[in-house]
């Protein structure tokens, strides 16, 4: 499914604008909010749904491919990690809704569950 309409559907927030999601395939996801969980078991192509909002979320997410991150419960990403993001071609996103839910609205989008 592409970003952009995971984007929509969920009525995410887009830190990154300048970062072009256009194109951007996601093939699945994963929730943790430890690095060390997600270097080891997220796979390329996720979107990676976390609380965390500091520098070291988008060496993560390069490291591991993933194009996209979702901070979760209202919570904003420090200036520095929307920078880098930029940079780096990461996706940052907000949503208001805490992990669990988040994630339970984009595994029904990703398997085409109805009612996400």
């Amino acid at each position: 499914m592409k970003l952009k309409e995971i984007i929509e559907r969920c009525n995410l927030r887009v830190f990154t604008p300048e970062v072009n999601f256009e194109d951007i395939d996601i093939t699945g996801g994963y929730t943790s909010d430890l690095l060390s969980d997600v270097m080891a078991a997220c796979e390329a192509g996720s979107i990676w749904v976390t609380i965390q909002r500091h520098l070291n979320i988008v060496a993560v997410a390069k490291l591991k491919e993933i194009p996209a991150i979702l901070i979760t419960r209202g919570l904003v990403p420090e200036k520095s990690t929307i920078e880098k993001a930029q940079a780096e071609g990461v996706v940052l996103l907000g949503t208001g809704l805490n992990s669990f839910e988040a994630t339970g609205k984009i595994y029904c989008l990703l398997k085409g569950i109805k009612g996400a």
